[in-house]
């Protein structure tokens, strides 16, 4: 019987794509892609790599094939710099150290389709964004092993590290969704061939590391000011000049870094031609070289920046901005744990139990987002067997767990699964904001249930030479003093101080081994000589203020910046704890 002419298409063009990939294989040696010999040295492979991707850079290399140019080089760099995979390549032809690689490979890495070609079975290696799948087959038989790895700066895997697997979809699959993600058709039933190669590395491709999808953006100071300064975020900033040599290169290894953190970290670029205010409001002056900073919240709870002066390339960079990332999350013993009943301000609290034994990049970047909102904790847990978790119905790891602000402990969500970095925050950003909802409306039906003479005991007193020693004597361990100079700053003091002492719960309560906390007005204007006795100049140029007095010690703070209930609540929250350096009054504080 003759073989249908179908059929001899069919076979003509699978040989003629597997001649094809061989013949492609011969130009991602990585060694010859940046040019270098085989026993060159990392200084000589970062020489290399840096003329290189200069040379071919997208934004100023405009010529044909000069993207895919750039990507290549990037690609054969991220082999040769890490020592592990190099050696990797030289045993096996593939950096991942997988055998069976010696006949030479097709494709691209982290993203594309391979093609292993040589002698031995024929493997095809897939890529959906986040981990190998592959498939083989030797003789009649054919095997399938899917591995799904979690965001590179997530460590691999679950980026939590969870006791309920790898998987990223949380549960089984079917084989048959399998095949149309990596092929990008229908179901395992019908044809197997039709239109699938070709989908498969179109969907792919556009998944890699240098796909674009990394934007570098161009930051002015509105910009800063709206998106950056102080909004929970960690950024990556590149201050440089039109004139500055290296702009292009630290680009390349910024778009690296941010890619493998995507989701924590975000990447700007500051002008210091255009932008010379922000520049010099940052403190940040160049020379011939452009500078790299993170913008980080690592070391205080305000935002700051960290320059870094490591080597230029994706690896070293991407261990600095993880150093960098957020760490408002207090790790805690989960044999030893209980959620503290008074911490001030009042605001829900949330736990992550995961099986890392450090805190979780992904816990770290959220507890950022949420730092002025919720009181973040995470422990290491291995099993569900402790009590607290018993009681609170875990059954599965990772999993967070939730305090109210009337002292009601919940399971917000357990077995938790993400597939990526960026998703995984996304995710957690939204359980979060459902768990702060709720919190928000059980503190509105507390106000709301009080009686009348208790909710007039919240309103907070003008401090008067009558009611000082009640408010601010000996018998009180903080006086929170709202010292206004118009009616405005009064309005503005009046609701803030009002609903921090709501939120708290503590007026004319015990916080501390015994010690009292109370709020107060003060009218500047005519208790000048009152106020001298913290500042010479009586705080004239002032309109409102907080000062935070402790009579016992004779000692004081100030904060006079924009006042929002947010800052007044971390500006208490940061005396309570001891967070912020006193000063001697000049005097004891009368009034008249």
């Amino acid at each position: 019987m003759g073989i249908p002419l179908r059929s001899l298409l069919v076979a003509s063009l699978v040989l003629s794509a597997v001649a094809l990939s061989v013949a492609a294989a011969k130009t991602i040696d990585p060694y010859k892609v940046l040019g270098v010999d085989k026993k060159a040295s990392q200084r000589d492979i970062q020489k290399a790599f840096h003329k290189l991707s200069l040379k071919y850079h997208p934004d100023k290399n405009k010529g044909k094939g000069a993207q895919e140019k750039f990507e290549e080089i990037n690609n054969a760099y991220e082999i040769l710099s890490d020592e592990e995979k190099r050696k990797n390549y030289d045993l096996y032809g593939d950096e991942k150290g997988n055998p069976g690689f010696s006949g030479g490979n097709f494709g691209n890495r982290e993203g594309y389709t391979y093609f292993a070609g040589g002698g031995g079975p024929k493997t095809s290696y897939f890529t959906s964004g986040n981990g190998w799948q592959t498939m083989g087959g030797q003789g009649n038989t054919k095997s399938f092993s899917f591995s799904f790895g979690g965001n590179p700066g997530a460590g691999g895997g679950n980026p939590f590290g969870g006791a309920s697997g790898g998987n990223p979809f949380g549960g089984g699959f079917d084989l048959g969704d399998v095949f149309s993600n990596l092929f990008g058709g229908g179901s395992m039933g019908g044809s197997q061939h039709g239109g699938s190669a070709g989908s498969a590395r179109t969907n792919t491709g556009t998944s890699g590391r240098h796909s674009g999808a990394i934007k570098i953006q161009d930051v002015t100071t509105q910009i800063f000011s709206k998106e950056i300064s102080d909004q929970g975020i960690t950024w990556l900033l590149l201050f440089y000049t039109p004139q500055s040599k290296d702009q292009f290169v630290l680009e390349s290894v910024m778009q690296d870094a941010v890619h493998s953190l995507d989701g924590a970290l975000r990447a700007g670029k500051v002008n210091c031609d255009n932008e010379k205010s922000l520049c010099k409001k940052a403190g940040v002056s160049l020379g011939k070289s452009a500078r790299l900073f993170v913008y980080s919240y690592a070391t205080a709870e305000k935002g700051s920046l960290h320059e870094y002066s490591g080597e230029h390339d994706s690896k070293s960079l991407k261990t600095f901005c993880q150093e960098h990332l957020p760490r408002f999350s207090k790790r805690v013993d989960i044999g030893q744990f209980r959620f503290p009943p008074n911490v001030l301000p009042n605001l829900p609290q949330v736990l992550l139990l995961s099986s890392k034994k450090d805190t979780p990049a992904m816990w770290r970047a959220i507890s950022g987002m949420f730092r002025n909102r919720l009181i973040f904790y995470d422990a290491e847990v291995h099993d569900v067997s402790h009590p607290l978790l018993k009681s609170l119905g875990v059954k599965n790891l990772p999993a967070v767990i939730g305090r109210t602000v009337n002292g009601e402990e919940h399971l917000l969500k357990d077995g938790i699964s993400v597939k990526d970095l960026r998703s995984g925050i996304r995710e957690l950003k939204t359980l979060l904001e459902g768990f702060e909802k709720k919190n928000k409306k059980l503190a509105s039906d507390q106000a709301n249930k009080k009686p009348s003479s208790q909710r007039e005991e919240n309103k907070v007193p003008l401090l008067t030479a009558s009611n000082f020693e009640e408010i601010c004597g000996e018998k009180t361990s903080v006086c929170i003093i709202g010292v206004f100079g118009s009616i405005k700053a009064k309005g503005q003091f009046e609701a803030v101080l009002s609903e921090i002492s709501k939120k708290t719960l503590i007026r004319g309560q015990n916080y501390n081994s015994g010690s009292a906390l109370s709020y107060s007005l003060l009218d500047k204007n005519k208790q000048s000589a009152f106020l001298s006795s913290f500042d010479k100049s009586g705080f004239k140029s002032s309109d409102k203020l907080l000062i935070a007095y402790k009579p016992r010690r004779g000692r004081f703070a100030v904060y006079n910046d924009e006042v929002t209930l947010e800052e007044a609540e971390r500006f208490v929250g940061s005396v309570l704890n001891g967070d912020v350096q006193l000063s001697p009054t000049k005097q004891k504080p009368v009034l008249t």
